[in-house]
């Protein structure tokens, strides 16, 4: 598996990324939902990655700068034909050392609180990522779980 810098505007990964918002909309009521589009994803203070084997996308993950020592875990996506391959488990200790490397010394993470939402959490858990209070621009939402790692 290759993790590299990526930009979204593969077909493979607009594929992905479109999944990503639909699993988000089948589980998620509208205003829980803070999955971002293609457009999100090119905000200058995100960085994106993709993992590949060969020429197959894997999966996906992004990280947003909040400020010089706080970042945000976003987009993180695996394919559904690579789900418990070790991909996310890749992709996430990319992240967490980029962020590292970056001189964060904390990255917090919004995901959903419903059941399809679980495996997500442990992965997150299994990192060292604690539930924590709403960061950033979020707000207590029933709809949501907020994690963070001090790094």
């Amino acid at each position: 598996m290759i993790i590299k810098l990526d930009d979204v505007s593969g077909p493979e990964i607009q594929e992905l990324l479109r999944e990503h918002l639909e699993f988000a909309a089948q589980h998620s009521p509208p205003e829980s939902i803070h999955a971002l589009d293609v457009a999100g994803l090119q905000q200058r203070n995100i960085s994106f990655w993709t993992a590949w084997e060969d020429a197959e996308l894997l999966g996906c993950g992004a990280l947003k700068e909040l400020d010089e020592r706080h970042g945000e875990i976003k987009s993180m996506r695996t394919s559904t034909r690579h789900l418990r391959k070790g991909v996310a488990s890749q992709v996430l200790s990319h992240l967490i050392a980029e962020a590292r490397h970056r001189g964060y010394t904390r990255l917090s993470l919004e995901t959903g609180s419903m059941a399809a939402f679980a495996p997500a959490r442990a992965l997150y858990s299994r990192f060292g990522f604690v539930y924590s209070e709403p960061f950033a621009d979020y707000v207590e939402d029933p709809n949501s779980v907020f994690m963070t790692l001090d790094l």
